[in-house]
């Protein structure tokens, strides 16, 4: 009993098919204009839709003092408040941790200040993204935002609510549409930074700023310390060597005073023996220090890390266009399919 009750409940399955069927093809010119029109509209987007070009630049980073590789970004640990301690090597800012850095907010925003040349006309990356955006036809209305410029190499703490607030747009698109760094392999020190930009322009000049904006970040930070001790040498040279030159007038100028002086009356010659002692003073103090600050350069050409580009972007670009037979396809299918659900929604209410 209960097998024939599943063969009647098949048939009617089938037979409900059949009569959706037919119902379906007895609308073929409602499905076939929705499905042309459908196709019209993909055609058209294909027209509008910008392509999108690829800038990459790739870079690798070789660092005597960690052994080389993304080891020495360690020293960027100390620019964030963090206190690891040693020398060289660590993990603080290797890998991943690295490639973060350079989609953080401040290098982004730094980057998008750098100056470029569009034309015959020098302005910032952020506003040439503006521009590309065509944000400042929408912004005509609007006071608040008229008048608001990015001038290339402006220092941020001149920048109002505003500023900050239009920085924070840009910066959100470009690291989340924009902006792709990725360590090729944790094997090689490569790493490869892609822009994505309807500007073949922007993408080229952003890849490139952004890269040397976190070079000079990381070298400035991995070095920052030796940089400081050999300033520190230097000044102490300076210091000790124009002590050194006034102790020589001294003893020149206290011998000129007891020149033809009686050999018996001694108390007259102690300044000048006194000077000579603080030529000889000095004279070891110096050559020490000499020394330490030469020893104090080749430490600082060593603990400063070497990065090289390897790839630049070199126009024209990749680009990836949405094709025409894309947009009449796709544009098509999804056509027919609303068709198909709006007519069997329609007849479902009709039975109701």
């Amino acid at each position: 009993m209960n097998e024939q009750n599943d063969q009647i409940t098949l048939k009617e399955l089938i037979e409900r098919g059949k009569e959706w069927f037919f119902y379906l093809l007895s609308q073929w010119k409602i499905l076939f204009l929705i499905v042309f029109i459908g196709s019209a509209l993909g055609l058209t987007y294909s027209f509008i839709k910008k392509p999108i070009y690829t800038a990459t630049l790739s870079f690798a980073l070789e660092d005597e003092k960690s052994g080389g590789g993304l080891g020495g970004a360690i020293g960027l640990a100390s620019s964030l408040g963090l206190d690891i301690g040693g020398g060289g090597g660590g993990s603080v800012f290797t890998g991943a941790n690295l490639t973060e850095l350079f989609k953080s907010r401040s290098m982004v925003e730094q980057t998008l200040l750098t100056p470029v040349l569009v034309g015959s006309e020098t302005i910032s990356l952020a506003e040439m993204y503006i521009r590309n955006e065509r944000w400042r036809d929408k912004w005509n209305d609007k006071p608040k935002y008229k008048n608001i410029q990015f001038i290339p190499n402006t220092n941020r703490k001149y920048f109002t609510r505003v500023h900050d607030s239009i920085l924070g747009v840009v910066y959100d698109d470009l690291s989340k549409n924009g902006l792709m760094v990725a360590q090729k392999d944790k094997k090689v020190s490569i790493i490869s930074i892609d822009v994505v930009s309807t500007d073949e322009l922007f993408a080229k000049y952003f890849s490139e700023a952004l890269a040397k904006k976190v070079s000079d970040f990381y070298v400035d930070t991995k070095s920052k310390k030796s940089r400081m001790n050999m300033a520190i040498l230097q000044r102490q040279t300076d210091s000790i060597r124009r002590e050194l030159n006034g102790a020589i007038t001294g003893v020149a100028a206290a011998n000129d005073n007891t020149f033809n002086l009686n050999p018996a009356l001694n108390v007259r010659r102690a300044p000048s023996v006194r000077r000579q002692v603080d030529v000889q003073a000095n004279t070891a103090i110096l050559t020490e220090l000499v020394k330490q600050t030469e020893l104090a350069k080749v430490t600082l050409r060593k603990e400063t890390p070497l990065i090289q580009v390897i790839d630049r972007p070199i126009l024209p670009l990749p680009k990836e266009r949405f094709g025409k037979a894309k947009g009449i396809v796709l544009g098509g299918i999804l056509a027919g399919m609303l068709a198909v659900l709006i007519l069997i929604i329609r007849r479902i209410l009709k039975e109701i």
